[in-house]
């Protein structure tokens, strides 16, 4: 079974059982890249869909979205955000357009199943369209670099996670060699002696300083670029709903509650104690010396939609018929 869908430049027959439309059609055509699809991304896919639930909950707020259709855009970008039609995201992970594909790929899916909540089928945009909608006060050009970044934030955070048991494992390490003593070794040749703990410990520093770096970085990405317009303040080719959010607005996101830095820093006060001190250790040359490495010193630290590229048109009569 195929249904059929329409935009600027014709119609085309959809699979029935699909949730993505014509344009996510189109972008699979128009770009085999590297065969990679944007599911590979999950992070991603997850970002797009708080992108366009924080839309829908703000033009819920303002009255410019229908209650109805803003609930069942919410409800669709819930169950995608917790892990549900993945497999739709389909276009390649590489296209032109600076990420309309992916955007509109969103678009569909979040609309296709919004119509399903409202009980009507797939590609009955005449009840829930994907541009008028799901991405109204939207571009691509700020909807996408925002998902991009919710992504990254996100991902962040598993790192840091990662960096921290990484980081205890290397102290644990200092704690337990502590008192071993062996040669420093520099550009593969013997040096002064160390302890094997003070070692470890030297790598627990590094990857303390540069997780910190790594949580300064991430909240950088909390400063998203929805703002309503596509290009420069006063730009008439993209109008917001009266009272939308300015671009440095946070939507939803089902990431920490604080900035990865913050979040660092309160893990890093308790694990600095467990770091062993240097202790001292004879040289060979008779002067004692601090057993330590270079490895220890921190671094420094209105129903105007705003549509992307591949608008469509709203079709005159229903453009949902199944064959």
């Amino acid at each position: 079974m195929r249904r059929e869908e329409r935009d600027l430049i014709g119609v085309r027959e959809v699979p029935e059982d699909v949730y993505w439309g014509i344009h996510t059609l189109r972008a699979l055509e128009n770009f085999p890249l590297t065969g990679i699809p944007l599911s590979s991304h999950p992070e991603l896919v997850v970002a797009l869909a708080a992108v366009k639930e924080a839309a829908a909950l703000a033009h819920m707020e303002l009255g410019t979205l229908p209650g109805e259709r803003a609930g069942a855009v919410v409800a669709a970008c819930r169950e995608i955000r917790a892990g549900r039609l993945h497999d739709q995201f389909v276009v390649d992970v590489f296209q032109g357009g600076a990420g309309t594909s992916a955007n509109m790929n969103a678009n569909e899916v979040v609309a296709n199943r919004a119509l399903e909540i409202l009980g009507h089928p797939r590609g009955c945009y005449e009840h829930l369209h994907p541009n008028d909608d799901v991405n109204r006060s939207q571009s691509t050009n700020d909807a996408y670099p925002t998902a991009a970044k919710l992504a990254l934030y996100a991902s962040a955070g598993r790192l840091l996670d990662a960096m921290t048991v990484l980081r205890d494992a290397f102290g644990d390490r200092g704690g337990r060699f502590a008192k071993t003593v062996k040669l420093g070794r520099t550009q593969l040749q013997d040096a002064v002696p160390m302890t094997l703990g003070r070692e470890f410990d030297a790598f627990a520093l590094t990857v303390r300083d540069d997780a910190e770096l790594i949580g300064l970085a991430a909240a950088s990405l909390l400063e998203v670029n929805l703002g309503a317009r596509r290009s420069a303040p006063g730009s008439t080719r993209t109008r917001a709903s009266p009272g939308w959010p300015s671009p440095t607005s946070k939507p939803s996101h089902p990431c920490r509650s604080g900035p990865p830095a913050t979040w660092w820093r309160a893990r890093r006060a308790s694990a600095d104690s467990s770091v062993s001190p240097a202790p001292s250790v004879s040289s060979p040359y008779g002067c004692p010396r601090s057993a330590t490495t270079s490895g220890c010193s921190p671094r420094a630290p209105g129903r105007a939609s705003a549509r992307s590229g591949c608008r469509s048109s709203r079709p005159g009569p229903a453009s949902c018929r199944a064959r």
